[in-house]
């Protein structure tokens, strides 16, 4: 199929849905309709892509043949597939949903089989990635539900990312992406924790990064946020209320599977603290804001 064949909504245009509907229409996708609850947010989005901002999400339903949801939190998106009043679900037959928000696994079995009831199909497309690789299409998408949906869609798949993993079936991708997400939240407050005793130490933080970098203590975070720990540079591209919020999906997991994870109970306290404290919006490397001296 062309890209000119499919016609795509997008509900939930913040930083992540905004910049994803910039790509698709970039790369000759039909964006048709977008919708966001802050409504001048999607009628700034939809002047920038000549497409309509719907005023209700059975709009959105009606103007598209595909849904890319990107919203905020569980109930945000039990919200926007409700069985009652305003919802995608409205005379949905034939369409199919994507779903990139980081929610709970079985919020996403649960749409899936909202979506099959009315006659529509439904994907998880859980992001790994930010709000520059939301714009320039190089997202990493692991993807989850019946592989005949991932089909289907995958030209828009492909248009989205540049590392596209199909997982399994509904809810594994966001079982996959908690995993990712609690384990670089830790790496996260770990790094703080480090960079922030070196500093009380009057350790070289240049030099002190670059032995982490040629060492055990090395890691993707490293790259992305040590600098920005020490220049107290948070422009937040993933921010610690997500964090908090993210980590707390793994560990609802974990109480389901039996299982005790310290580190990840620890990681969300700080995250917590972030967010008590007035900070939950800065970026996750914020949280070396509570381990610097002097900072707190």
């Amino acid at each position: 199929m062309e890209t000119s064949d499919f016609r795509i909504g997008v509900v939930g245009v913040g930083r992540m849905g905004a910049n994803i509907a910039r790509h698709l229409k970039d790369d000759g996708f039909i964006v048709t309709s977008v919708y966001d609850v802050r409504s001048d947010s999607a009628a700034e989005l939809a002047r920038e892509l000549g497409c309509d901002a719907s005023d209700s999400l059975a709009c959105v339903t009606a103007a598209a043949d595909q849904i890319i949801t990107v919203v905020t939190d569980d109930e945000a998106m039990r919200t926007v597939f409700s069985t009652e009043g305003d919802s995608l679900l409205c005379d949905a037959a034939g369409r199919v949903f994507i779903n990139c928000a980081t929610i709970a696994p079985q919020v996403h079995v649960d749409v899936q089989a909202l979506a099959e009831a009315a006659g529509a199909r439904s994907l998880e497309g859980c992001m790994a990635s930010s709000i520059t690789q939301a714009r320039e299409g190089t997202l990493y998408l692991m993807c989850g539900g019946r592989k005949d949906v991932f089909d289907d869609v995958r030209p828009i798949l492909d248009s989205m990312s540049t590392d596209l993993k199909y997982i399994g079936q509904a809810g594994q991708a966001a079982q996959v992406k908690a995993l990712v997400n609690m384990v670089m939240n830790i790496n996260t407050v770990g790094l703080a924790e480090g960079l922030g005793l070196g500093a009380a130490l009057g350790l070289d933080l240049e030099m002190l990064q670059q032995v982490f970098s040629q060492t055990g203590a090395n890691s993707r975070v490293l790259e992305t946020d040590g600098e920005d720990m020490v220049a107290r540079d948070h422009e937040c591209y993933f921010s610690s209320a997500h964090a908090a919020k993210d980590s707390g999906i793994a560990l609802g997991l974990a109480r389901d599977a039996g299982l005790n994870l310290p580190l990840a109970d620890a990681t969300k306290k700080q995250y917590d603290r972030m967010i008590e404290i007035g900070k939950g919006e800065l970026d996750k490397s914020g949280v070396a804001e509570l381990t610097f001296p002097g900072r707190g």
